[in-house]
């Protein structure tokens, strides 16, 4: 369906008034007949059952380079939306930041502009039920708990100003303890390590710390902070999801609670600080409701890391399941269920998702790369390889192959299963019969070896290789990217023709939360329909000769960034 087609739904009432207790009784509702009306008895149009598939969700789906604002129905599709850019600042090489406050102003002119949408196609507010939230993870903001003003920009996800921080960190007799309680190694990826530095390196952000004033939180923190009224209103919302809190290192990954120890190693005094409190991915209360603006009354019910939330939205909620987005990073999360993994092979434990209730958390490896879709921008806006990032599959369909150039595109270091932060972006095997066709199919290639790298290394640790990988994510709509990892990786790729799954995870979480949806069975049928399969089509010794060279790359890249010889 396109997304601003009005859908031939009828207005419903509200479900809390309709007699609940009687599942099979029909009612009447207003607007437009829906199109078995003619087989019911005279003044009865739809049961309830039908009746919520009309109503929506909203999802705020916040990430590194644009915020949108999606309306989802009950069915799982996207009815509206709208996106907003937003800038990305490098001040120095290697650092990485968001203006805090472009984020939430992105994310609110988003909202008003989809809510306009929505109301051209006939629909009223009261037909949302709630909205759920999905962001960047690890990206770290800190304000001042008393103005609700940010301390400092964003520090990025990638960004690796930490490295020699990291360094030191490592040398500590107790570094090598830290994966087993929270899942993740110690890198310049978590958020630990972010706020460490801004503790040990801004005037303004030390001083808030010394006087009690400094909070700190991932994205989804801050914009449920201030979306609901930040510190206007008289208890102010200050949380966050398991999802997003296992991405700190400050969280046991089996209490799913902070851990004195994880505090204590990096010099966090929980005294001085104003950490978000840990609750389920979905939830009615929770997170509050919107103070002003277009969603103004309407619940948040619903939080996932947007790793998580693709999973979610990928339907992948049996263990074994596993899901691969191709954003600006790429991820890779695989369900192991409701007792964490702790990878030997390179890789990250996390909360799958965490519904809350009856039910337990739900646990996932992890592989992060953190060069995907950014690797294509960089050809595009660094190089002027071409004037869209969409046209670099054109541009690597030009060729048959790399013409054997491999490009180990470690912007920012390599992340799972390596773990390599002494290397920098590297080209190998250029010829004087390189061209721009070999260096973009390169790029696209890059991407595919390090996920079938993590698929290898999943498979180390869970026993079991995997039958299938589902996708998502900008970079998944090149066919050329899809059937190249699938050859590469030797198994199907499933992609689906409804690849908002980011964002349709959070949705799900909210309306879990709020009855759009009342358990699991209930989406089986969700985002189903008209999945494309990319089957391998390489010989397996052609690709596992493709694989190896790779390999060879890596080991070559290693080594590059000397801190000690350039101090």
């Amino acid at each position: 369906m396109p997304l601003d087609a009005a859908p031939k739904r009828a207005i419903v009432p509200a479900l809390d008034d309709l007699d609940t207790d009687e599942s099979s009784k029909r009612v009447k509702t207003s607007g437009a007949a829906s199109h078995f009306e003619e087989h019911l008895p005279q003044g009865i149009i739809e049961t309830k059952e039908e009746l919520r598939r009309h109503w929506f969700v909203g999802s705020i789906d916040q990430g590194t380079t644009s915020s949108r604002f999606l309306i989802f129905n009950g069915e799982g599709e996207p009815v509206v939306s709208h996106q907003i850019e937003f800038e990305n600042l490098y001040p120095e090489s290697g650092w990485h930041e968001h203006e805090p406050l472009e984020l939430l102003s992105s994310v609110e002119e988003c909202i008003e502009e989809a809510m306009r949408k929505f109301a051209d196609l006939g629909y009223p507010k009261a037909h949302i039920r709630s909205i759920g939230i999905t962001n960047q993870r690890e990206t770290t903001v800190v304000w001042d708990s008393t103005t609700g003003e940010p301390l400092y920009n964003a520090v990025v996800w990638p960004d690796t100003r930490t490295k020699a921080l990291v360094r030191e960190l490592k040398a500590r007799g107790a570094a090598d303890t830290l994966t087993e309680l929270c899942g993740l190694p110690l890198s310049t990826y978590p958020s630990s390590v972010k706020l460490l530095w801004l503790i040990q390196n801004v005037d303004a952000v030390k001083q808030a710390y010394d006087e009690g004033r400094l909070a700190f939180g991932t994205v989804d923190s801050w914009l449920i902070y201030k979306l609901n009224g930040g510190h206007q209103i008289d208890k102010p919302i200050h949380v966050t999801d398991s999802t997003n809190a296992s991405r700190t290192m400050f969280m046991n990954l089996r209490t799913l609670q902070y851990d004195d120890k994880l505090l204590s190693f990096f010099g966090i005094d929980p005294n001085k600080i104003q950490l978000p409190r840990i609750v389920p991915s979905s939830d009615p209360e929770c997170f509050g409701k919107v103070a002003n603006g277009a969603l103004a009354g309407i619940r948040i019910a619903g939080c996932l890391g947007d790793q998580s939330s693709a999973l979610v939205g990928q339907g992948g909620f049996s263990p074994g399941q596993a899901k691969n987005t191709y954003g600006t990073g790429c991820f890779l999360l695989y369900n192991v269920g409701t007792e964490p993994v702790i990878s030997k092979y390179g890789l990250l434990a996390t909360v799958a998702y965490d519904f809350g209730g009856d039910s337990k958390p739900v646990y996932a490896l992890e592989g992060s790369i953190a060069v995907a879709g950014s690797g294509v921008k960089f050809l595009t806006n660094n190089l002027g390889f071409v004037a869209e990032s969409s046209q670099i599959t054109e541009l690597a369909g030009s060729v048959k192959d790399s013409g054997g150039v491999v490009f180990v595109t470690a912007f920012s270091g390599l992340f799972a299963p390596y773990w390599i932060d002494d290397a920098k972006g590297t080209l190998f095997g250029i010829t004087q019969h390189t061209s721009k066709g070999h260096i973009a199919r390169a790029t696209l290639e890059a991407t595919c070896f390090q996920t079938r790298a993590i698929l290898d290394a999943m498979e180390k640790d869970s026993g079991h290789k995997l039958e299938s990988l589902a996708v998502d994510g900008g970079l998944s709509n090149s066919d050329l990217c899809m059937q190249t990892q699938a050859d590469i990786s030797g198994i199907p790729v499933d992609r689906p023709a409804m690849r908002e799954t980011t964002a349709l995870g959070a949705a799900i979480a909210a309306g879990l939360a709020t009855g759009v949806w009342r358990q699991l069975d209930d989406l089986k049928q969700v985002n189903r329909t008209g999945r494309m399969v990319f089957t391998p089509k390489m010989e397996r010794p052609a690709a596992e000769k493709l694989f190896k060279k790779w390999g060879q790359a890596v080991e070559m890249s290693r080594g590059w960034v000397q801190d000690h010889l350039e101090d």
